[in-house]
Order: C-alpha cells, then sequence, then structure tokens
C-alpha cells in the first residue's frame, strides 16, 4: 500500500479498456471531470498506456489517472513489458492489477505491488473468489476490486450477499483498504445498491462505453454512488 494515497469516498471507477483511446477518450473524460466537481467524487481512469499522459495532462486532480497493468521488472532490459517507473513518469497516480482479462499469478501480484509502491503508484487490483480475494488482501494494495470473472461484462451485476461477503473478508484482513465489489454493472441503480451497501466506491467499463449515451450513463451512474452515499451516512 503505497503511503501518503488519499482518494475520497466515495469514488467512481471508469475503465475504458480497450473500448475507448485518444482524443474521443480524453473527450469523454473531461467531460467525467465536470461530473466529478458537481457531484464532489474523485474518479479513478484506468486508461490505455499510451493515454496515460493525455489524460493526466488535460485533466483535474479529480480525476486519478491509472494504467490499466504494469510489469515487475526493474529499469534495464526488458522489451515490450510496462515499466513502473514509465508509468509514474507520465502523471499517472496509479496502476491496475490482476484484472480477468490480464491475469497474473498471485506472485507475481505481489511483486508489481511492492514495485509499485517502491515508485510511489497506488494500487487497485481484481480478485475473484474468496480464496483470491483473502490472499491479495494481505499483499496491502491501496483498493482491492471483488469481482466474479463469470459476470464481467454481462450486464448481470454481483448481488448484497457477494458484496457483503467480500467487504467483511477485506476489512477483516486490513480495515484501511478500500473495496470496490463490482463486475456487470451496466446502470445508477446497480452503481447505488452497491454503495448502500458498504462498498467504499463503485465503477463501470462496458456499462459507460457501450452505453448509447456514454456521458450520460457516467452522469447516472455517479449521481448514484453520491445519492446512495450520502443516504447511508446519515
Amino acid at each position: 500500500m503505497v503511503k501518503g494515497y488519499k482518494i475520497s469516498t466515495p469514488f467512481f471507477e471508469f475503465g475504458p479498456k480497450a473500448y475507448l483511446y485518444g482524443e474521443k477518450l480524453l473527450d469523454l473524460i473531461k467531460k467525467i471531470d465536470g461530473f466529478a466537481d458537481k457531484y464532489d467524487m474523485d474518479v479513478i481512469a484506468d486508461v490505455q498506456t499510451t493515454d496515460l499522459r493525455l489524460i493526466a495532462d488535460n485533466t483535474s486532480e479529480r480525476i486519478h489517472v491509472y494504467a490499466q497493468h504494469m510489469d515487475s521488472i526493474p529499469v534495464g532490459r526488458g522489451m515490450g513489458t510496462i515499466l513502473p517507473e514509465a508509468v509514474k513518469a507520465t502523471g499517472a497516480v496509479g496502476v491496475m492489477l490482476n484484472h480477468a482479462e490480464c491475469k497474473l499469478t498471485l506472485e507475481e501480484v505481489e511483486k508489481a505491488i511492492k514495485r509499485a509502491d517502491e515508485v510511489g503508484l497506488a494500487t487497485i487490483v481484481c480478485a475473484d473468489k474468496e480464496d483470491e480475494i483473502k490472499a491479495i488482501a494481505k499483499m496491502n494494495p491501496n483498493i482491492l476490486v471483488a469481482e466474479p470473472s463469470e459476470l464481467i461484462g454481462t450486464g448481470i451485476a454481483v448481488g448484497r450477499e457477494y458484496v457483503d461477503a467480500c467487504i467483511n473478508l477485506v476489512k477483516s484482513v486490513n480495515p484501511d483498504i478500500m473495496v470496490l465489489p463490482s463486475a456487470g454493472i451496466s446502470c445508477g441503480q446497480d452503481c447505488y445498491n452497491i454503495i448502500k451497501a458498504g462498498a467504499d466506491g463503485s465503477g463501470s467499463s462496458s456499462g459507460i462505453c457501450k452505453a448509447p449515451d456514454p456521458a450520460a450513463m457516467a452522469e447516472e451512474m455517479m449521481a448514484a454512488v453520491r445519492r446512495a452515499y450520502d443516504e447511508r451516512e446519515k
């Protein structure tokens, strides 16, 4: 867990995967940046490696720019890999690791978290089943994304029972780890339900990128996150 990293709760995570890139991605994230101010909410944008500097240089501090992946290599040999120091140099503040579409071994996850800590990058790490969630929680990432891989991209959101179990499991290992139960988030109501269940944040990838109006869907989700959190805290 990189020291000194702060992100407000609730937060929102937008992962464009490989759906959006370049100027079209920047245009959408600039709109999301406006929503971040409107709803008083920080946003993690985990973008293509080639877009890290573009997004970091053209958005406010509300947008926390993360790489979608990096390798645990040191400076030196490593053609075709993603160097932690190079990610940091773009202006990115964090990295996502172990997404279901870019799986790592637990050994590699641990190495990558340590390298991220060394260079000052926050980590948002994905996990699936209970044993993997518990193992990764012991590695002390900043944020843990608990998502059943079979629901990713389906539009079928995780249920309350899964959300409760994930939050309790992670917090029992380290209460300082923020928890984002996810997968299948396709509308504002899905985000609302997850935040009401106790999550620190919510987010979406294909639910936004494949929507008829991605910006409108992003705002719907972010408004729902804010509403649910404010209701929960009363």
